[in-house]
């Protein structure tokens, strides 16, 4: 591998002036490392943050959660709170990735993390998020994995994180803490779709560092899951997801949230799904309904039109699971 400088921050001060500097943080580094024995990235400096006290994972009012961002995925999935409270988010991150690597990833690390886009990884394609301007080999190519919603004419790569897609449901926030202080991003805004700009991915200004994840509290009771579809079980990124959420009470959805992966550039929200389902009783013919509007505005590219059959079915299997009504 290529000479880098390389710094383990003591405290989150010298991380930020590191940051500042144009050092690239690392904690269980599972993407980036990868992408630099690929030499897709080759920062000149890293700045190692595992050691800084963003391990924890906090109640906050009325059932919300705090999940710090250096906490590990296998940690994450594993928490009685998250278990309890937002199943949803414990599926997904049990499904992400295999056990060695929920042990060493962490939850700001999954959220960072580039897409698998085969054309970004290989440095002879072109390739508009690696190289700007270069074009997107992937609009003509082989584009089976690609995404169907928020594309470009500059790029059509879906983002990977299975959390994300949890945490895009749910409208979770970003605490970020940078040189000029704290600041607090929707999730929803924190990561970019590709527009005329690709190679900028998430709503951060330099050296900024993402301390936490919180999801607000919802109304209760709340049934929440995560459900992915992929081409093999193991260890394997998905072709469609769907995260559901639904407060039901008097026999009524009060609220609904859904959102998809796999098919995106970023996690999908699905409000005209979520839409169909307030105020409406459980059945199956409303799940039916509902799902059919999940592949709104979707253009799907030469080899991954079955994705929007895919996804309209993934969303109407979770809520039927979700909602408990066949």
């Amino acid at each position: 591998m290529y000479p880098f400088a390389f710094t383990k921050a003591s405290d989150t001060r010298e991380a930020l002036n590191a940051g500042r500097r144009g050092g690239r943080y690392i904690a269980g580094g599972t993407t980036l490392v990868d992408l630099m024995r690929e030499t897709v990235e080759r920062p000149d400096s890293l700045v190692d943050i595992s050691g800084l006290p963003m391990r924890e994972i906090t109640a906050t009012e009325r059932e919300g959660l705090r999940i710090g961002a250096l906490v590990t995925l296998s940690e994450a999935a594993a928490h009685a709170k998250v278990r309890t409270l937002y199943p949803v988010v414990s599926e997904a991150l049990e499904l992400s990735a295999s056990a060695q690597l929920r042990n060493m990833a962490t939850i700001g690390g999954n959220i960072m993390q580039r897409t698998r886009c085969t054309y970004f990884r290989d440095v002879t394609a072109d390739c508009n998020k690696r190289d700007p301007g270069s074009g997107c080999a992937a609009l003509h190519g082989v584009n089976r994995t690609h995404a169907i919603l928020g594309t470009s004419d500059a790029c059509v790569a879906t983002h990977p994180s299975d959390a994300a897609v949890a945490f895009a449901a749910l409208e979770a926030t970003v605490h970020l803490l940078g040189p000029d202080g704290t600041r607090q991003v929707p999730f929803l805004d924190f990561l970019l779709r590709p527009g005329s700009t690709p190679q900028r991915e998430q709503a951060l200004s330099k050296g900024e560092l993402i301390t936490a994840v919180e999801i607000s509290a919802l109304p209760r009771p709340l049934r929440s899951g995560y459900l992915k579809v992929r081409d093999r079980q193991s260890y394997e990124f998905a072709l469609t997801s769907a995260a559901v959420a639904l407060h039901v009470r008097g026999g009524v959805i009060r609220e609904a949230k859904v959102a998809a992966g796999g098919v995106g550039t970023v996690p999908w929200k699905l409000p005209a799904v979520e839409q169909h389902l307030i105020g409406e009783r459980p059945s199956g013919a409303l799940w039916s309904a509902a799902a059919a509007e999940a592949a709104d505005g979707a253009r799907p590219l030469q080899h991954n039109r079955f994705k929007v059959e895919l996804l309209k079915r993934t969303v109407e299997r979770q809520l039927r699971v979700v909602g408990g009504t066949k």
